[in-house]
């Protein structure tokens, strides 16, 4: 069975997920997409040699009968108003970070897929598909080290662009640390806090840049985020876990260390995209085979939801400077994993 997919928004995200399904996944066409600037579907398709039908209105994908899944790629306010036709047309949905612009809009797609009575939602979470942090994942669940005590994590991008602005440093880039560290420890958040030190000269005016976050869970874990997204050496992904008996450091991506000159070096990754890359591959093959099942697994609508309540909290201590309280409520059983 081929599933055939309609893409919302071809920005960059989403014509790299197109270039994705038609070049390096099984099992799935691209048949449809829309975009505002209807033009640049078209020019998607072009390069890629698809054939399928433009539109300018993502809700016209969802309705098409030719098209059984959805990807929502498009910018981040419109992803509530997607992601819920979707779910009233019953079609199984991928959609990007973040689920919603606000934790009450995550709220609504959670209550409509509970009412549908099945998972139709995965969100864009990609690093639990990543082999570094499922390496990690493998090592903390063994019980060798014990318990986690405390999770240090490192997250800095070489350079922003002017649009940066310092609230995205928790809605927008600390959310992936936000979603994975749950994952890694299967706890809840109970506090967050946000501490912002000297600001380096890189940054843009007005951004503070780094930024440090303090977490802790309901089992007591603490947590810190160390941000710096003008960091100038490249991207760099880090997370590692003390335990009570021994501490876990994730590995690195594979790469060839080199001696020569006088100098020890590696290569630090460029950007997301490089360090990520094959995690994105495997997040989308397995959103493709699933939805052949007629089922959706990987990061849910409840993850998303809890990801931007934490990041809604975020937004108060950044304000405040003080430790805030993170609401979040149980998991309902729906969204349970067996």
């Amino acid at each position: 069975m081929t599933v055939r997919i309609g893409v919302i928004g071809v920005g960059m995200i989403g014509q790299d997920h197109i270039r994705r399904c038609t070049q390096v996944l099984n099992g799935c066409q691209i048949v449809a997409a829309s975009d505002i600037n209807v033009q640049s579907v078209q020019k998607v398709f072009d390069q890629y040699q698809i054939t399928g039908k433009a539109y300018d209105n993502g809700h016209d994908v969802i309705a098409s009968p030719e098209v059984d899944a959805i990807l929502v790629t498009s910018s981040g306010p419109t992803h509530e108003e997607y992601v819920l036709a979707a779910i009233k047309a019953g079609k199984p949905v991928f959609c990007e970070k973040p689920l919603a612009v606000t934790a009450q809009g995550c709220e609504r797609i959670v209550k409509a897929e509970m009412a549908a009575g099945k998972r139709l939602v995965q969100v864009g979470f990609m690093r639990s598909f990543d082999a570094c942090y499922r390496k990690l994942k493998t090592t903390l669940s063994s019980g060798q080290l014990g318990e986690p005590l405390v999770v240090k994590c490192v997250h800095h991008n070489a350079e922003v662009g002017d649009s940066y602005t310092t609230d995205m440093g928790v809605t927008d880039s600390m959310v992936h640390e936000f979603d994975i560290i749950r994952w890694l420890l299967n706890d809840d958040y109970h506090s967050i806090q946000v501490v912002s030190p000297r600001r380096t000269k890189h940054a843009h005016h007005g951004v503070q840049d780094p930024q440090m976050v303090l977490l802790k869970t309901k089992k007591g874990v603490l947590i810190t985020i160390d941000l710096f997204v003008n960091c100038q050496y490249g991207y760099d992904i880090r997370c590692d876990v003390v335990c009570e008996d021994g501490i876990a450091y994730m590995p690195s991506p594979l790469q060839v260390p080199v001696r020569t000159r006088g100098q020890l070096s590696e290569h630090v990754n460029a950007d997301w995209r490089e360090r990520f890359i094959v995690a994105y591959d495997i997040e989308l093959q397995s959103f493709v085979d699933n939805a052949k099942q007629q089922r959706v697994e990987g990061p849910s609508a409840w993850d998303g939801f809890v990801a931007s309540t934490t990041a809604a909290a975020g937004m108060v201590a950044l304000t405040s400077g003080q430790i805030t309280p993170v609401d979040i409520p149980d998991c309902p059983a729906f969204y349970r994993k067996a």
